[in-house]
């Protein structure tokens, strides 16, 4: 009982923390400058028809949620971080958008069994530290035949490479969590679905991103606005000397994703799959 105690405290501390993390910077800013229009390419994927009901998982500030909302389906957004949400509600309104907002665990999800049509994330539930809870829980809440549609980072990709440049400088990870970037690989979702899924679709694209001035303009735009590179910066501030190391391994990382044409090219993996039954 007490070493249930104790796992139970555990688990309250890491999603505090992740919490926390996601509701530094200014990630709402983020979404809508970088990467806005992944999340009708995920709605897209997955069908979305005027009368579905929807989940979005992880959803951030709307990102999947509120085009599924404009295409006729019956949404419910849910994420960790009561202040991404509050930023969804308001952005959502500006584009007419009615949906509803809770706040809601990737690894506990408050919903009944079967309860959706599609149940959707978009660069959202990779995050959940235990990857084979949360893809449990993706399984549960989507009815028999169901769509069940992800888009997530590659580890090969930029944003997999940013996470593997972070890494030595950042805080080991909790007890049994796995890399965010797992989630995009094929082969992982695949396991991690099993033999409760049929019509599994898969692709590799790439999000177009021409924002940055330069390599340093990334950098410094991360530090700013990312929440987890901020939480990596914070543990390390008091040591100048890996501060400047990892200020310089993002500007490499940069120059080395940044072509001639000064456009930068985001692979992640789009993935669709009907629940069996």
């Amino acid at each position: 009982m007490i070493e249930q105690t104790d796992a139970m405290e555990i688990d309250r501390a890491v999603k505090t923390r992740h919490r926390q993390m996601w509701a530094l910077g200014n990630y709402p800013a983020l979404a809508e400058e970088i990467i806005p229009e992944l999340g009708a390419i995920l709605v897209r994927a997955a069908g979305v028809k005027p009368g579905d009901r929807v989940l979005d998982v992880a959803a951030g500030t709307g990102n999947a949620a509120i085009p599924a909302a404009l295409a006729g389906a019956s949404v419910l957004a849910s994420d960790l971080t009561p202040e991404l949400l509050a930023a969804g509600r308001v952005l959502a309104a500006e584009r007419g958008a009615e949906l509803e907002w809770q706040q809601a665990d990737a690894e506990d999800l408050p919903y009944a069994d079967g309860e959706f049509d599609s149940v959707l994330s978009c660069v959202g539930v990779m995050f959940a530290p235990r990857h084979q809870v949360s893809a449990d829980e993706l399984v549960r809440v989507c009815r028999p035949g169901g769509t069940i549609g992800l888009l997530n980072w590659t580890p090969e990709g930029f944003i997999g490479q940013l996470f593997a440049t972070m890494k030595p400088y950042a805080p080991p990870p909790p007890p049994g969590a796995q890399p965010p970037p797992l989630w995009g690989s094929e082969e992982h979702v695949r396991a991690l679905l099993g033999d409760r899924a049929t019509d599994v679709v898969t692709r590799r694209q790439t999000v177009m991103v021409d924002r940055f001035a330069g390599p340093d303009a990334f950098r410094d735009y991360f530090k700013t606005h990312y929440g987890p590179t901020i939480s990596v910066y914070r543990a390390i501030a008091g040591d100048p000397e890996r501060v400047a190391a990892l200020d310089h391994d993002l500007t490499q990382l940069a120059r080395r994703h940044t072509p001639d044409d000064g456009v930068m090219r985001w692979e992640y993996l789009l993935l669709t799959a009907h629940k069996c039954g």
